[in-house]
């Protein structure tokens, strides 16, 4: 067997600048939404007390993956990644394994460009101003992507002022209280999901909410009555409705699957988007494997275009 390519941490964020992640992204989007890229349903694996461990599979355009990734919120006390795994790249055609490459850069590049999709294509017209709750990782790219779709000036806000301010430096935009964040034009959440950060009477019109956060049963980053007052959008209704924001509505009873559009179909024209200027529309994105599939072709395109080095292994 060949030797497998191997792709790290800093050779992923290397290999893929925030504004190609958006594109790749959106382009996995419309593939997907077009029967092109095909997904199962994510696969949990309880680790209690620790966490859990998911396997995302997916296929497309000549690759299929394997996305191994953990969720263990007590990690940093150990000194440890909450997100840490490898995602296996194989050939479509063939099943040759063709690369390893490190799961937690992937996410964060994803995540970050579906927020910057989100906010194009559900945000107003001429919303500028970005909130981002929430500044860890995925937090930072999140802000970047938005960034490099040439958002801001934002506010980033975080438990952690060193680590809003640290983000808020970087990009030359605001660290500020959670109430400037959430008076921005379009915002995006990102915390772990515990208890909720956007209530009912923080929901204006014309802005945009990206929850990014909560990405399984039990997490929430807003209360129901918060999201069952937007008009919703998610990234797929069959995960979406099974654990994030939605679920919470759902459960008791406030929305239901006629209530909220998959961005994919927006992306493609099959539904409409933001239905006027004054509405308040929610994005709620669980994460998907075929988002993570487009940041793969990213990195191999690279490296077979000589941008980027790989390790190698042999099995």
């Amino acid at each position: 067997m060949t030797d497998l390519a191997v792709f790290g941490h800093d050779a992923v964020l290397a290999a893929v600048s925030p504004l190609e992640a958006i594109e790749r992204v959106r382009d996995g989007f419309v593939r997907h939404a077009a029967g092109e890229w095909q997904m199962p349903a994510k696969v949990y694996l309880d680790a209690p007390p620790n966490g859990d461990f998911r396997a995302m599979p997916a296929r497309g355009s000549g690759l299929a993956i394997v996305k191994w990734v953990s969720s263990f919120p007590g990690n940093p006390a150990r000194g440890l990644p909450v997100v840490m795994g490898v995602i296996c790249v194989s050939s479509e055609e063939d099943a040759r394994p063709l690369a390893l490459i490190d799961t937690r850069a992937v996410t964060a590049l994803r995540t970050g460009a579906v927020a910057a999709i989100a906010a194009q294509e559900l945000g107003r017209p001429d919303a500028a101003s970005a909130g981002v709750v929430g500044c860890g990782l995925h937090g930072t790219w999140a802000a970047r992507c938005l960034a490099a779709a040439e958002y801001g000036p934002g506010v980033c806000f975080d438990p952690d002022p060193d680590r809003a301010g640290a983000l808020a430096g970087e990009l030359g935009w605001e660290a500020g209280p959670l109430e400037d964040a959430l008076a921005c034009d379009v915002v995006t959440f990102i915390t772990p999901g515990h208890e909720p950060v956007l209530h009912r009477g923080d929901v204006r019109p014309g802005a945009h909410y990206s929850m990014l956060g909560a990405d399984g049963p039990g997490k929430a980053e807003a209360e129901p009555e918060a999201v069952a007052a937007c008009t919703l959008f998610c990234d797929e209704w069959g995960q979406a409705s099974h654990g994030g924001e939605l679920m919470g509505a759902i459960e008791v009873g406030l929305i239901g699957e006629a209530d909220v559009t998959e961005i994919g179909e927006v992306l493609t024209g099959m539904a409409p988007g933001r239905p006027s200027d004054d509405a308040t529309t929610l994005f709620d994105s669980t994460g998907l494997a075929i988002q993570d599939l487009a940041i793969c072709h990213a990195v191999l395109d690279a490296h077979r275009a000589g941008a980027v080095k790989a390790g190698s292994a042999r099995l």
